[in-house]
């Protein structure tokens, strides 16, 4: 007897729907054809165990499943389910008159419980695309799948409740969420509050400018600054995500299984701090079966790259093109794989190797030529990318014991969501461009227009620092963030001057 079942398969954040057909006939023989690894060509001992200990078994008959399209490679544990419960059906243990209506993914465990799988929210969109009537999976991606409206999701914890789902009609209770309702209840605020930081105000105030335009930002300053502790409130004044984005920012995690369990949407904007010690493979994704990197971790969200110079620099160069397109493209002989990388670039660096920028009361010094090799680990293209470079000093003893709290989170926030709104206005029209920083050159020379004065000013500093084209469209992008803050519809030289303010690193004699 031959019966369908139906699985997917996940490439890149997109799902693809896979046939498994299962075939008995006299003889004796397990036979797996498709294009499986060797995860999936393991699970009949796993589906042996699991159906034995549930009074079930895999007949001595010839049983030959093929995975459609075979020419696709498969990977991972999550077809144990889908494979039993075509067996089943196929040697006639249990009826399944509407099979053909779900689509089934689960992992196995020997006493038949399952386990969690990758992918739920691509598979359930697909399902959904399909024409499914239902997707079956374990308990702990319910939630993940269910924010798919229109798809019938059954959270499951064993075989034997999809068992009798199909042969006793002991229905599975569907598992409902409000995707709506689910996405607003997270909206929860971080942790960490700007109020806790005491003085640098300079820097909030870069820190609200990048938050409003979504600028790339690089804290140069002595260990003990607050570097650190600044970008990792960066999120927290972040407007919030709208809700294509959570549902995009999920759809990545879910590919990597780092969807929390019980959890349907992501609500939070992702913060990601990988370690210096990182390969340009875990950063801008890839491998064998290419996966997201943490630049696509952090779609939507922050990156943030502590210590910068001690990144291997072929690990910091691989960024430039995503930094520009805002997406990472993963070529391999037989596909090719896409993943959206539209983050926040937040990086912090000492400015010598000793840790203190020419401090004669320092206890450790460096020389001007060290600092200028320890800075050169960072290439000026790179840094050209970055739109905001700002100096961060120690905090003052007078500072650090002032019992006055800063002005909060909640407040910086206010403003932030304010000027996001009017360039989500301004750029209605453009599917791609949604805040100042994604700018395109001719959207620059549409709203970033100059009256005399500012070009003036402009043309003096391209001049005395010897900025680049793209260090030009960098002050441009910035300078219009500033007037959106002060909802000022036209550029002045003001915003202009503060602009250039932020670009230290290409001011000659910075190092002294």
């Amino acid at each position: 007897m031959l019966k369908k079942v139906f699985g997917s398969a996940v490439f890149g954040v997109e799902a693809t729907t896979i046939t498994v057909e299962v075939n008995v006939d006299s003889g004796i023989g397990y036979h797996l054809v498709g294009l499986p690894d060797n995860a999936i060509k393991e699970s009949n001992f796993r589906i042996a165990a699991a159906l034995q200990n549930n009074g079930y078994k895999i007949p001595g008959k010839k049983i030959i499943i093929n995975m459609s399209p075979a020419d696709l490679r498969k990977e991972g544990s999550a077809y144990d389910l889908t494979l039993a419960i075509g067996i089943l059906v196929a040697t006639n243990q249990i009826k399944a008159e509407n099979l053909e209506q779900y689509l089934i993914m689960g992992e196995l465990s020997l006493d038949g419980t399952l386990q969690p799988i990758k992918g739920a929210l691509p598979i359930a969109v697909k399902a959904k695309a399909e024409g499914f009537k239902g997707f079956i999976l374990p308990k702990q991606n319910a939630k993940e799948a269910a924010i798919v409206d229109g798809l019938k999701v059954f959270g499951v914890d064993s075989i034997l409740e999809v068992i009798h789902h199909f042969d006793k009609d002991d229905h599975i209770p569907q598992t409902i969420i409000n995707t709506k309702a689910e996405f607003y209840k997270n909206l929860d605020f971080p942790e960490f509050d700007f109020s806790d930081v005491k003085g640098q105000e300079s820097i909030k105030r870069c820190m609200e400018i990048a938050a409003a335009g979504g600028h790339n930002i690089i804290l140069i300053g002595p260990p003990g600054a607050g570097k650190t502790m600044l970008a990792k409130r960066l999120p927290s004044i972040l407007p919030p995500m709208t809700l294509d984005e959570a549902l995009e920012t999920t759809k990545i995690h879910s590919v990597v299984g780092r969807v929390k369990a019980n959890t349907g949407i992501m609500a939070q904007r992702p913060f990601r701090s990988p370690h210096h010690t990182i390969s340009n493979v875990a950063l801008v994704g890839g491998g064998s079966y290419p996966q997201p990197g943490e630049i696509s971790l952090s779609h939507n969200g922050v990156l943030f790259l502590d210590e910068l110079p001690e990144f291997k620099r072929e690990v910091l160069e691989v960024m430039r093109q995503p930094l520009e397109d805002r997406e990472v493209t993963i070529s391999r002989a037989k596909f090719t794989v896409t993943y959206p990388s539209s983050f926040m670039l937040v990086a912090s660096m000492n400015p010598s190797p000793g840790g203190y920028f020419n401090d004669p009361n320092a206890p450790v010094t460096s020389s001007p030529a060290e600092m200028q090799r320890y800075l050169s680990k960072v290439s000026g293209p790179l840094l050209d990318r970055i739109d905001i470079h700002i100096e961060v000093t120690p905090v003052p003893f007078e500072k650090l014991s002032e019992d006055r709290k800063g002005e909060s989170s909640v407040a910086i926030r206010k403003r932030v969501t304010s000027a996001r709104e009017v360039q989500t206005l301004r750029f209605k029209d453009s599917e791609h461009v949604h805040y100042n920083a994604q700018m395109t050159t001719k959207q620059i020379r549409k709203y970033c227009q100059l009256d005399k004065v500012s070009m003036d000013l402009l043309k003096n500093a391209m001049e005395r620092l010897n900025l680049s084209a793209r260090a030009y469209d960098r002050i441009l992008k910035v300078s219009r963030t500033i007037a959106d803050l002060e909802a000022s519809e036209s550029i002045s030289g003001a915003h202009i001057s503060e602009a250039i303010q932020y670009r230290s690193m290409d001011r000659e004699g910075w190092l002294g």
